[in-house]
């Protein structure tokens, strides 16, 4: 024994070392069995059990089975994976887009014309037909070679799988069938990943990874087609609801204000459901703040307005409502507010042409299919420019704002001055008497007593006659012009049956100048019209439609869906559906984006709107049975 002790062997581990390893080894141990003891993300979202067959695989307690994509047609449409997206079934879709360099894909290419040609000529050699695929095959490849070598082109590898769900095998069946018609019809063909479910499985779900490589040669223009974001979803975080999507199930839920302007036509036949509509729209739009001004010709709004507590004013001649043409707009803009009287002007200048002879000889017109004539001649127009200027001027209101809080001239006073001026004020002032004192006399002619300051006002004019009616809806229209200029609140503006005012040359411009204007003072105009022959005809009607920025399509005539197809390039299959549409369906456009859409209420909304027969009768009919209750003694009677 040394002076040092005991001597360890050399190569052996000391006693220590023997134990820290234990006790290094007994600590890792311990973490991995409490890291298997914890509860990851992972845990919450795998499925119990995954069991694997030729065809298919059963994932927890439902069945699936993935699908490759391996041939595709000579071209590709936009929107051509739209129909698939858009399908209401479970299903996991997975696109691998691969770059390939240009310089391989151009030498491949020159082999691959260079054999296609080669084949062609021993083909001619034999004497055989010619080969319209190979020449197809070579004309595709020159152009594609021509592009890549220019940079206008680039060539992929593209690899596309998907996975479908289902309960049990019947309905696995089904789907299957459904998406392989669906892509069949567009000479897209698939197939399912025999043997290989696993690996499609892992291939479709997000972690990136592409087991299947079962890819398809794609330039730049036939990738983009497959865009997958072109879901017919319309449906905004802040609007009303407009109805349920027919593509998917989803909700139509959108904002006509965010559009570049918030203007809406809505076509269709009589009894479509084009008035509920609108009227669902209005009603759930003054839940948000917005003021509904809705010219009514057929009393369809009433019950309506009633419920909400809006003002209903029936403007006919026995009625005590009046409105004054000749009435200034309160304008908070000093701009605005300068040229007031000159715009006011030029709208009575329209009105007084309509009201001087001018609807009849229009409406002949345009019957004829002639242009329409100027009621007045250029000296009549001048001498009532200056009688127009001097009734203003008489009562005080000039050009300065400061004089435009005086009350307003009335007609009488217009056909005062006429009657007293030279040249043809005295003929002009006979056209106009009976609007004084003749037959039309009151309901126009006298100071506003109309205060339309309320969340929903409407104008009845029903009980107005055929010639007064077009002049009243006139008048009406620059009466709310008027008080939405004053401030800038959400308001709507509704005017129902339109074709009465594209009957006539000058209220056709005078709604067409309010559909441009009307996104400056925070105003969108809905304009519903039934005859769409009539409304499309128009010059100043096709303007109007162009000027929408949302369109609402219901159920047309057979002679209306060729007119609206072209002008709103409509497919063939939405010009098939368009005649067919049941009650309350249609096309919903908003911007460039449209789906087809079904219109839904609730119980108390179709209570305060609708306008069927059969429904209101059934109201009767409950509210009777509820008054008179049937008692015990009650006998029936054969």
């Amino acid at each position: 024994m040394g002076i040092f002790g005991k001597k360890q062997p050399v190569g052996q581990p000391s006693p220590e070392d023997l134990a820290q390893a234990a006790n290094i080894r007994q600590q890792i141990e311990v973490q991995t069995a409490f890291q298997k003891g914890m509860t990851a993300l992972r845990d919450f979202i795998a499925p119990a059990s995954i069991e694997f067959e030729s065809k298919q695989f059963k994932i927890g307690t439902r069945l699936a089975r993935t699908y490759f994509i391996y041939g595709y047609p000579r071209q590709l449409y936009t929107g051509w994976l739209s129909g698939m997206i858009n399908l209401d079934e479970r299903m996991d879709i997975s696109l691998f887009v691969y770059p390939v360099g240009s310089q391989i894909v151009l030498e491949n290419l020159r082999k691959k014309v260079s054999q296609l040609e080669a084949g062609l000529q021993m083909d001619a050699e034999k004497g055989k037909v010619r080969d319209p695929a190979k020449q197809a095959a070579i004309a595709d490849a020159e152009e594609l070679r021509d592009k890549l070598q220019v940079g206008e082109e680039r060539f992929f590898r593209f690899g596309f799988y998907f996975t479908i769900y289902a309960h049990d095998d019947n309905e696995l069946e089904v789907v299957s069938h459904r998406v392989e018609s669906l892509l069949a019809q567009q000479q897209v063909f698939s197939k399912p990943a025999s043997a290989q479910q696993e690996q499609g499985f892992n291939s479709t779900i997000p972690q990136f990874t592409d087991q299947l490589q079962i890819k398809r040669n794609m330039d730049t223009g036939a990738i983009s087609t497959t865009f997958p974001f072109t879901s017919a979803d319309l449906s905004q975080e802040t609007g009303i609801l407009y109805g349920i999507n027919m593509h998917n199930s989803g909700l139509v839920i959108f904002d006509r204000f965010t559009l570049e302007n918030s203007n809406s036509v809505v076509f269709a036949k009589s009894g479509a459901g084009k008035s509920f509509a609108v009227k669902l729209e209005a009603l759930r739009s003054m839940m948000f703040g917005t003021e509904i001004f809705i010219i009514d010709p057929e009393n369809e709004y009433e019950k309506m307005c009633e419920a909400v507590g809006g003002a209903y004013l029936r403007l006919s001649l026995n009625s005590s409502a009046r409105i004054n043409p000749f009435d200034l707009p309160k304008v908070s803009n000093i701009d605005e507010n300068d040229n007031a009287l000159r715009s006011t002007l030029i709208t009575l200048h329209g009105l007084l042409r309509l009201m001087m002879g001018g609807a009849q000889a229009q409406m002949a017109a345009g019957a004829s299919g002639a242009m329409s004539a100027p009621a007045l001649s250029p000296v009549e127009e001048a001498d009532l420019d200056a009688a127009l200027i001097d009734v203003y001027s008489r009562v005080g209101i000039t050009n300065d704002p400061l004089t435009h809080a005086a009350t307003p001239p009335t007609i009488h006073d217009l056909y005062d001055v006429l009657l007293h001026m030279g040249g043809t004020g005295p003929q002009l002032a006979q056209r106009l008497r009976k609007y004084t004192t003749g037959t039309f006399a009151g309901i126009f002619s006298q100071q506003s007593n109309v205060d339309i300051n309320n969340p929903l006002t409407v104008f009845n004019i029903r009980d107005l006659e055929d010639e007064l009616r077009p002049v009243a809806m006139y008048i009406v229209l620059n009466h709310i012009w008027n008080k939405t200029k004053s401030d800038n609140k959400r308001r709507l503006l509704i005017v129902d049956e339109a074709w009465q005012l594209m009957k006539y040359e000058d209220s056709a411009n005078f709604l067409f100048s309010l559909a441009k204007r009307a996104r400056k003072y925070n105003l969108g105009i809905t304009t519903i019209t039934q005859d769409v022959e009539d409304f499309m005809g128009s010059r100043m009607g096709r303007a109007i439609v162009a000027n929408a920025s949302m369109q609402l399509l219901l159920k047309q005539s057979a002679t209306a869906v060729d007119v609206l197809s072209n002008v709103f390039k409509l497919t063939s299959e939405e010009k098939k559906r368009l005649s067919q549409f049941p009650v309350g369906q249609g096309l919903f456009f908003a911007g460039q984006n449209h789906v087809h859409v079904q219109i839904v209420a609730s119980p108390t909304e179709t209570e305060l709107i609708t306008t069927n027969p059969d429904d209101a009768l059934m109201k009767e009919t409950q509210q009777i049975n509820v008054q008179q209750p049937a008692t015990p003694n009650d006998a029936v009677q054969m």
